[in-house]
């Protein structure tokens, strides 16, 4: 599975659900001159979709990226209710920095018709869809387009775990838990995949230390960023009693940016759709007890001194 492109800058789509953690992902990927960002798309999760669309416009504005292309997408998942999460990212998801109204025009075109028509119009292998929440958008395109799954040169996604459990259910992680069935469409896609579990950004921990290395560069962005990280972390440390908490979805930019950091196992990963006491759980045979096929790169460590480096350097050029 490869994880740079040849030369040249690496096209990708990003499928969010911001959330804060979303946010520094998003400016994470806006700020690397590696990365060419194709368009933003939308889906309901951490917060509902009226909510997502609006915090993504808000924080392409603040990153001075007003010519980004934001997309709405699905409003609720493909066949159970909406989950969302308030009780972590606050009532609009984005609490703790006052970020103004966004002016940026939302994109005419649906989320799910901007990704088939961007995958059929570039060249196979050339485009990477980042995943920071449900996979509703995505598995939407594969199901009306199964033309475009060859296309993907892979799906790089924050979702799931094993040997961390869940953390929204003792079984399931928040993204997959939100819409199994897309889950499961996507893992069962032939799209190669690099699933960025609990396992591993449980190990990428909001520390005092770090977010005072951010906030010291003293630049709007860094401090909002600085800010949106200390609302978000408030609600793990109570949970996990640690000094700050994971700092998930940016994990699944830094990955593109600098695999070095991360090191993990080609895995078959499964999606409990059925029993609800595990719904959304990801069953992942890490010690290959199965003969199942191998259908994702599962992290499981990060160097995460080195992953706030990169962060933070990054954040300090908007």
């Amino acid at each position: 599975m490869t994880n740079r492109s040849a030369g040249g800058r690496r096209a990708i789509i990003i499928d969010t659900d911001p959330g804060q953690d979303d946010a520094l992902a998003i400016l994470l990927a806006l700020a690397s001159d590696e990365l060419e960002v194709l368009g933003i798309t939308a889906v309901a999760g951490n917060v509902p979709l009226e909510l997502t669309e609006k915090n993504t416009r808000k924080i392409c504005e603040l990153a001075g990226k007003p010519d980004a292309k934001v997309f709405a997408g699905a409003s609720r998942p493909m066949v159970r209710e909406l989950v969302t999460a308030e009780y972590v990212h606050g009532k609009t998801g984005l609490d703790g920095p006052d970020l103004p109204e966004p002016v940026m025009a939302l994109q005419e075109k649906g989320a799910v018709d901007f990704i088939i028509e961007t995958l059929r119009d570039r060249a196979t292998d050339e485009v990477t869809l980042c995943t920071l929440g449900p996979l509703t958008n995505v598995a939407l395109a594969l199901i009306e387009a199964p033309d475009i799954a060859p296309k993907i040169r892979e799906i790089v996604m924050m979702g799931g775990g094993f040997f961390e459990g869940g953390n929204v259910t003792p079984a399931a992680e928040f993204n997959i838990y939100v819409d199994p069935h897309a889950a499961a469409t996507v893992f069962g896609s032939g799209v190669p995949i690099v699933m960025m579990p609990l396992d591993v950004t449980h190990k990428a921990l909001t520390t005092a230390k770090r977010i005072d290395a951010m906030r010291a560069h003293n630049t709007p962005v860094t401090l909002a960023a600085a800010e949106l990280i200390d609302f978000f972390e408030r609600f793990d440390e109570d949970k996990y009693g640690t000094d700050g908490g994971p700092l998930h979805d940016p994990c699944v930019i830094a990955w593109l940016l600098k695999p070095d950091l991360f090191c993990g196992r080609d895995c078959n990963v499964e999606i409990e759709t059925g029993s609800e006491l595990t719904m959304g759980m990801t069953v992942i045979d890490w010690w290959g007890v199965t003969d199942r096929h191998h259908n994702a790169h599962v992290l499981r460590d990060i160097d995460a001194d080195g992953f706030f480096a990169l962060l933070t350097e990054r954040i300090a050029r908007l």
